[in-house]
């Protein structure tokens, strides 16, 4: 067959003006699309700014639609969704980017980390644990161990929350000495609610040699020694508590008179109350004193007395109303109407507040029912604070 110069000569023009065309729709395709994909975007930025969430979520979802591939996108819905409290549609979000083979490995660590805290949200504490433990070994592990720690807390789970912050400790995310501390009395309160005071004794031991300077493990020790019958032991666990926690003074003060009075031990106790008093006034150490003075038929200082000199010391209305209980009034009538209105008055200023989100409470805790932070509590009532 004879090669024909002509056609080629002819067909190189066509073949380039045919691939310019080409591109030329190609590249208009892809303007077009980016185009769109970013105006969709920041549609949704713009109403996330404005707060306007459900329109944000329908921009994103028009964004991801136009941009299947777009994993920012993914993530960007997703936060909207958990934001929202639309847990299932979170979790779908971050499913189907887990489910995706072409998205890098921090990604998948990154949507794997998102899936933990959709459960977590949603309150499946058993799916946030197994999402939890499939971040070991990546960037996310101390966040998720944090999160494991705060699950296992939340669930009562004290033997795997233990050792979840010895992970943590041991990997200087911090001191949880303390918190270990307060895991061992969890365990022991456990204990002594089903009958088992000797077992819960030994845990009790073993918290106050882990953080000798924390109250809780010698008062909840001195409890559980009362209720063994060792008295004298109890009186002496809460004094050696006065050295060791001066902070707790205030929670230690009435059950130390308590067991002074059981133990014979109330002339020793008032004198070493009368001293901590001195050095700083406090309200409790102050009714401990009081509940001891009744008891002494040797102390000369009456109640009363003790609460017009917490007066001379601090201005108290909580001091003046137990004063005012003993007066005598002009109109004496009138003195159960105005006691009233007085104990009425000084209730929130009884209470305990957490310093961490002022959540108050009547009783004195050692984890925030509010925020579950430990020891936020201050000992000291909110009318000292």
């Amino acid at each position: 067959m004879e090669f024909n110069l002509s056609w080629v000569l002819l067909g190189l023009p066509l073949a380039f003006v045919l691939g310019w065309l080409a591109s030329r729709l190609d590249l208009r395709q892809i303007r077009l699309e980016n185009r769109q994909a970013p105006k969709a975007y920041f549609k949704g930025l713009n109403f996330l700014l404005n707060e306007q969430q459900d329109q944000a979520i329908d921009a994103f979802i028009e964004a991801v639609q136009s941009d299947p591939d777009t994993s920012e996108l993914h993530f960007a819905l997703g936060n909207l969704f958990r934001r929202r409290g639309e847990y299932e549609r979170a979790v779908r979000v971050h499913q189907h980017l887990l489910s995706r083979a072409d998205i890098s490995q921090a990604d998948r660590h990154r949507a794997q980390h998102a899936l933990a805290l959709d459960y977590l949200r949603a309150g499946l504490l058993d799916h946030a644990e197994a999402a939890l433990l499939k971040l070991e070994g990546t960037a996310f592990e101390a966040q998720a161990r944090l999160a494991l720690l705060a699950n296992y807390e939340r669930s009562r789970d004290w033997p795997q929350a233990a050792l979840m912050a010895d992970k943590l400790e041991h990997a200087a995310q911090g001191s949880f000495t303390p918190r270990l501390a307060h895991y061992l009395c969890e365990q022991a309160a456990a204990l002594v609610a089903q009958g088992q005071p000797g077992t819960a004794k030994e845990l009790l031991q073993r918290a106050i040699s882990k953080a000798p300077e924390a109250a809780r493990a010698r008062l909840d020790l001195a409890q559980v020694q009362a209720q063994l019958g060792q008295n004298i032991e109890a009186w002496d666990t809460l004094m050696q508590a006065l050295d060791s926690a001066p902070a707790a003074i205030p929670l230690i003060a009435h059950p130390l008179a308590e067991l002074a009075l059981r133990s014979d031990k109330g002339a020793v106790t008032l004198a070493r109350l009368q001293q901590l008093y001195a050095e700083q006034a406090s309200l409790d150490v102050l009714e401990a004193i009081v509940t001891l003075s009744n008891a002494d038929t040797a102390e000369q200082t009456s109640a009363r007395d003790w609460y017009a000199h917490h007066l001379d010391k601090e201005p108290s209305l909580v001091a003046a109303t137990r004063w005012i209980a003993g007066e005598k009034l002009e109109h004496e009538q009138f003195h159960p109407q105005v006691q009233r209105a007085l104990d009425h008055a000084i209730k929130p200023l009884l209470r305990y507040r957490c310093a961490a989100c002022g959540f108050e409470a009547t009783q004195h805790f050692w984890q925030c029912p509010g925020c579950q932070t430990w020891d936020s509590y201050p000992a000291r009532r909110v009318e000292e604070l």
